[in-house]
């Protein structure tokens, strides 16, 4: 298990993600999301780590998660949840979301994004109410990278890496009142990570769509070494590129197809192939290489099937033989 040093919180290797709950890519019945969570609840380690934010499906998987640990009388204390703050659900006032159009479906809400002291403080209190009487523990800025890319010009940027500096400080708060136990960040440009944790002090980092199979830059890596000795928590995400690497068509949440990002697709077919060869599931090797990644010992999946969250955990202990690497190695799929 992982240990978030400040305040002795543990970690198992496998946590689970929550955009399933929020109807990212398909849109999921109330029994679907209940037995996902139950089975959660079932083969994980107590407490059991949820990963959720405001952002997904604009807070419905919040909702979601809080109405399904009640149904299932789950004692709050077996339960930590981690929730990534700086989107807050609006009414839906368009046909679809406008957050990201194609992604989200079937929701009765929008959600805009809301970085500032003031902001976050709202975004918290939201999140409380849609998860009923299960409160997070762990607390992030989410998408901090997504709201400097949408500055006008660079007196915006700057103005606007100072809401996420005031962010921080409403996190500050919350930890020093003992509303929450560890602040940290989730962002899937890496490099946004770490300009935040040279001016904030982190308790863990969430590193999405960067430290991939696919995708593992070396600067990256010495990033991830420096953090991982300053006791700072590494949780890995989307270590399969949003499902691109075990057979989706989206790269990232977006949707891409052969025409237009061939060498996506080219290296997706030698890896297949290689699996193919070695006997090894592309899940598992995404999964083993995502927690060989330095300093990361805890991985978020996610899951639409309650039949796989068994498995998923089970892939965290599944033994790959270093044939197979030397192999990926060999063909320049990996470095």
């Amino acid at each position: 298990m992982a240990t978030l040093q400040q305040d002795k919180i543990q970690l198992p290797k496998v946590i689970f993600g929550t955009s399933a709950l929020g109807n990212l890519y398909t849109a999921l019945d109330e029994l679907t999301k209940l037995a996902i969570v139950q089975e959660c609840i079932i083969h994980s380690p107590k407490p059991v780590v949820f990963d959720s934010a405001g952002k997904y499906g604009a807070g419905l998987a919040l909702e979601s998660l809080g109405k399904s640990l009640k149904a299932l009388g789950v004692n709050p204390a077996d339960v930590l949840i981690s929730n990534k703050l700086g989107w807050i659900r609006t009414e839906l006032k368009t046909e679809e979301p406008t957050f990201e159009p194609g992604v989200w479906k079937d929701l009765k809400n929008d959600a805009v994004q809301n970085i500032s002291y003031d902001g976050i403080m709202e975004c918290f209190r939201q999140g409380n109410e849609l998860l009923g009487e299960y409160t997070p523990q762990m607390v992030s800025v989410h998408d901090p990278d997504e709201y400097l890319a949408a500055a006008s010009d660079e007196a915006d940027a700057e103005k606007r890496y100072q809401d996420i500096l005031d962010a921080y400080r409403a996190l500050a708060d919350l930890k020093v009142s003992g509303q929450v136990k560890a602040v940290g960040v989730g962002s899937k440009d890496w490099k946004v990570i770490e300009r935040i944790s040279k001016d904030v002090e982190l308790d863990w980092v969430m590193i999405a769509n960067s430290m991939t199979i696919h995708s593992h830059p070396a600067d990256l890596l010495v990033f991830m070494d420096e953090i991982n000795k300053k006791g700072i928590t590494i949780i890995n995400s989307a270590v399969f590129n949003a499902g691109f690497l075990i057979g989706s068509d989206y790269y990232n949440y977006r949707l891409v197809d052969k025409n237009t990002d061939p060498e996506l697709f080219a290296w997706r077919e030698k890896f297949f192939a290689i699996c193919e060869k070695h006997d090894v599931k592309p899940a598992e090797a995404c999964v083993k290489f995502g927690l060989s990644a330095p300093g990361v010992s805890t991985i978020a999946l996610n899951t639409s099937s309650a039949k796989r969250v068994k498995g998923n955990i089970e892939m965290s202990e599944v033994q790959i033989p270093d044939i197979f690497w030397t192999e990926l190695k060999v063909e320049g799929l990996i470095d």
